[in-house]
This record gives C-alpha cells, structure tokens and sequence, in this order.
C-alpha cells in the first residue's frame, strides 16, 4: 500500500534510537530540579531515580507485549485504541503529541543554550530544520545519525563518571541519607526524572518500521531502558559524590559544575560540546517519534487527512515530519519552554497509563498483569505528585483534548 512505512531498523538501531531520546539533555538538566524536590540527602536521588526507574521498565514491559502484539506506526495511539476503544487511544496520541511537541522546542532551546549563548533561538530553529530534512530522508539516515549521537555522548558521560569519582573532591559520605523531602518529595522527584527515561517509546512508535517487530521490539525496549539505568545511575553517582546535593539542586548546569569541582576545567567545554548533541539526539528521536503518531492519527481521521501521507521514495511520512518541524521550529523562535519538563512528564505519564491499561487486556500470565498494574497505578501516583502547575495543566491540556473528541463525535453524528 501507498501509505505504508518501510521496514529498515534492526534491533541495534532500534536500541541506538531509543538511546538516543532517553541518554539526551535529561541527564543534563533534570538531575538539579530532581535533587531539589528530593531533599538535602543524596539517597533520596537515588532512590528517587529507582522509582521512576521501576515505573519505566513496568511501562517497558507493557509496550513492548503490546507493540509486538500491534506493529505499527502511533505507539500507544495504537494500542489504546485496539485494546480500550478508540477515545482511549485518542487521548493517548494527543497527550503524546502536545506534550512531545514542547519537549521537542525545550530540546532545540537546551542546543542552542549551549552552542551560542545569548543566540539560542537563532541556532535552535536551525537544529529543527536541520534535523526536518535529515528525517525526511528516511529513518535509516536518521539512524545512523543517532548513533553517531549516542556514542559522543555516551564518551563524555563516560569521561565525567571517570573524572568524578576519580577525584580527590569525590566523598562517598554524599551518597547517603533518605531524609529531607519526605515522601511527597521523592515521588516528585521520581516524576521529574521520569521524563528522562520516556524515551524507550520512540522504538514503539515506529513499530512500522522495524524488522521483525515481534521479535525486535521486545528485545530493543529493555535493552535501551538497562543501558540508560546504568548510565543515569553511574552519573548520578559521580555528580553527588562530588556536589552533594544540595549544590547539586542549585546547580544550572550540573555535569560541567561537577568536572570543574573535581578540578578538572578542562573538561568543562568538553561537557557543553556533550550536552549539545545530546539535545540534538534527544530532539531528532521526538521529531520521528511525534510525527509518527501524528501519522497514525491523521489516518484514522483525527487530524487532516493529509499528514497521513507517505512518500513514495524515502519511505517516510513527510507531510507530518514537515508539520511537525514547522510547529516546533516556531515555538522554540517564540517561547521559552524550559520549565515543560513537569508539563511532558505528565503527558508521558498520562500516555503509559492508557499503555498499561491496554496491557492488562492482552492474554497473559500473573507476571503480565502484574507489571500492567504497577505501572499503572505508579504513573498515576508519580503525574498527581508532580508540581501542581504541571499537574493542573497537563490535566487541561487533556481535557481540552477530550472535549474536541465529543465535539467532532457529535458533529459526524450529525452529517
């Protein structure tokens, strides 16, 4: 058929893919706002990171049954939609969507914060072009791209693990406590770093595109979020060991303050070098992610028609993929979304809420609906211990979703 995708991605790309979105500028930025709602005890950040780990692997789990089970393009949009009804599903993509769509215009605003202060606007609606066109020259290009990414930024972690622990300024005592934030407070901060695991969702979305889907898929989606663990924990570790944290929750830039405490300056230039083509991974995996649930919802009529074509030699959904680059290329020239962690973070959650809830329905074991159950009453938990703004405009923000849904329901009736 004209408008289907072709499938390229093996399980290394499809790993180096979902790399590329979760080990981007979160663990950059997100350890600092996580350590202050934790608390002055650096076991709290731990801890905290365990949790929203447990609750990504829980929503792994689930994903990866249902994308095998359901091998196409929309993630989750897909999902709720075969298993729960077609508003379910609905609301899944356009949570994914609106929310994805601003962390797409943080992550371009985070490259050009580091790349040329002072003119971030300018160099961030360049990455968004840049990395528009790069996508629509297939996921294979985009691909290979991503790997290039993840292997920098992997390099520069691995040299501020090192440089940190290392040091004479690394202390071990830094690591311990759980008191501080309270209970409230680790949730909040397992919240904040949930959003820097989301990115395992981006192997899902482009579950048309995948070799072999029902073997690649569950066996990419663990792989990438057991990668990222190690990686979040080692750095976690490292900047605590050597900030503690509270310097760590105060902190604007995390990483380079930690290799310049460890006295190591040089390093620091090396980490802006980092956290910019982790931004810039971080990005090129939203913009093929969100394009392809608009894909799969502009095929089932939700949005215009028209986003659902594929072209014919590249293989891609260009129509969305340009739409999608033309949106956030206008927010990150106009809007500073910065403070959108909290805001994504809900949507995601909202979004592997519905995940796990179509995973209880597939046919499967105690073990199955178990890990659907955690992860869905931990998503619930983590979204309503979020900041209350975030909460209360996530929660607006899907309302407003639901209600175009009963309009256009109503409307259709109608005609």
């Amino acid at each position: 058929m004209d408008n289907e995708l072709k499938r390229t991605l093996g399980v290394f790309d499809a790993v180096v893919v979902g790399l590329g979105a979760m080990v981007g500028a979160g663990i950059f930025a997100a350890l600092a706002p996580a350590a202050g709602a934790a608390g002055p005890a650096g076991g709290a950040l731990l801890a905290a990171l365990a949790v929203a780990a447990l609750i990504a692997y829980c929503n792994a789990h689930s994903s990866a049954r249902l994308a095998a089970r359901h091998p196409a393009s929309g993630g989750t949009y897909v999902y709720g939609r075969e298993r729960l009804g077609p508003f379910w599903g609905y609301l899944a993509g356009w949570g994914f969507v609106i929310g994805k769509t601003a962390s797409c215009a943080a992550m371009a605003l985070t490259v050009g914060a580091y790349v040329w202060p002072g003119h971030q606007r300018a160099v961030a609606v360049a990455a968004v072009v840049a990395l528009t066109a790069a996508g629509y020259g297939g996921v294979q290009k985009s691909a290979r791209i991503a790997r290039v990414i993840v292997a920098a930024v992997l390099a520069v972690l691995a040299a501020v693990v090192v440089g940190c622990l290392t040091s004479g300024a690394a202390d071990a005592g830094r690591l311990g406590g759980l008191a501080g934030g309270g209970v409230g407070g680790l949730l909040q901060a397992a919240g904040l770093l949930f959003f820097a695991f989301a990115g395992y969702a981006r192997i899902t979305t482009l579950g048309e595109e995948v070799r072999d889907p029902r073997r690649t898929i569950p066996r990419a989606v663990p792989l990438a979020l057991g990668i990222a663990l190690l990686v979040y924990a080692a750095v976690a570790v490292a900047v605590l060991s050597v900030l503690g944290a509270g310097a760590l929750a105060a902190s604007p830039a995390p990483l380079a303050d930690a290799v310049r405490a460890a006295g190591l300056p040089g390093l620091t230039p090396v980490v802006r070098v980092g956290a910019a083509l982790a931004a810039l991974g971080s990005l090129l995996a939203l913009v093929l992610g969100v394009s392809r649930t608009t894909l799969a919802m502009a095929r089932d009529g939700h949005l215009p028609r028209t986003l659902a074509a594929v072209h014919p030699r590249h293989q891609v959904p260009h129509h969305a993929e340009l739409a999608v680059g033309a949106v956030v290329a206008v927010l990150a020239a106009t809007t500073d979304l910065r403070g959108a962690i909290g805001f994504s973070s809900f949507g995601v959650l909202a979004y592997y809420a519905i995940a796990n809830a179509s995973a209880w329905t597939l046919d499967s074991g105690l073990k199955g609906r178990a890990v659907a159950a955690v992860g869905l009453s931990g998503c619930v938990v983590l979204a309503c211990a979020l900041p209350a703004a975030s909460a209360v405009t996530g929660a607006a923000v899907l309302a407003v979703g639901a209600a175009l849904y009963a309009v256009r329901g109503r409307l259709r009736a109608a005609i």
